[in-house]
């Protein structure tokens, strides 16, 4: 069987615009020269020359917080409570709850780079690339969309760059059975500076973060800063993206993959074979 694996996360690294400078990682690098003082006291009397090369071990400090990088959301981090729409909210749970069958799931792309940046994305938008790619949303399966903003990782405009996802478009994923979600961009919602516009214009509130807090109604995670979407088919891969378990907390970090093999793929086409025959 062959099998072929696409890394869709984006690297931690230093002075990269991938976050609000408040938000920013920080990362500290020590070689295998500068290691020795950290070594030695570990072996009274050893000297730098007595090793190998005189080289001690590579270390890094890393200071972050738990939505640098591409990481799962969890639905402590929309609100306090999840599933509300059931008539009976529910505490909402932290990362190290989420259900690990959420992260390895079949993965479907909709392609939403034609939109503008600010741009909030609906239902019917959804259902309209839906049909475009011919493909019937199953429970479980992990819809990523990739936005504009995938191609601006790395320069300024990058955390303002891409589409969101709006609440109906959200709900229209969640009430068919998808638990969890993703994106290119920095957040699953529309850019803060675009929403911040319409907010000033009408006052009204829940237009702020209006994807996210469908997780109110119906509990779901989603991936943010994803890369490499755009290498992606429409569907036939499997997604992998376990996060780091982190005790009540509200994301965790993770190395997302696209994995295809010769088996989902051919599933995949007899599928889309028979949906059109």
């Amino acid at each position: 069987m062959t099998r072929r694996f696409v890394d869709i996360s984006m690297p931690l690294e230093n002075d990269v615009a991938s976050d609000p400078p408040p938000f920013t990682p920080k990362i500290t690098y020590v070689d295998h020269d500068a290691s020795f003082a950290q070594l030695a006291p570990f072996f009274p009397g050893l000297r730098k020359e007595d090793l190998p090369d005189g080289a001690a071990w590579a270390v890094e400090k890393v200071e972050l917080i738990t939505h640098n990088g591409t990481h799962l959301d969890a639905p402590y981090h929309f609100h306090p409570t999840m599933n509300g729409g059931t008539g009976k909210p529910e505490r909402a749970i932290a990362i190290d709850e989420v259900p690990l069958d959420w992260c390895f799931q079949p993965g479907v792309k909709l392609d939403f780079r034609h939109f503008a940046d600010g741009y909030v994305a609906t239902a019917k938008d959804v259902e309209a690339e839906l049909t475009r790619i011919g493909h019937a949303l199953k429970p479980m399966d992990i819809v990523v969309v990739n936005t504009r903003a995938g191609s601006r990782y790395g320069n300024d405009d990058y955390v303002s760059a891409g589409c969101g996802m709006g609440y109906e478009a959200t709900m229209y994923l969640l009430e068919r059975g998808v638990r969890l979600t993703g994106t290119d961009a920095w957040s699953w919602d529309a850019p803060f500076v675009h929403t911040a516009e319409k907010y000033q214009a009408t006052g009204n509130a829940k237009l702020i973060w209006e994807g996210h807090k469908a997780g109110r109604d119906i509990g779901y995670c989603h991936l943010e800063k994803l890369s490499h979407l755009e290498t992606l088919p429409s569907d036939g891969f499997v997604i992998a993206c376990f996060p780091v378990k982190i005790r009540g907390a509200s994301a965790g970090w993770t190395r997302a993959v696209a994995i295809f093999d010769d088996a989902i793929l051919e599933a995949t086409r007899r599928e889309n074979l028979h949906r059109t025959a």
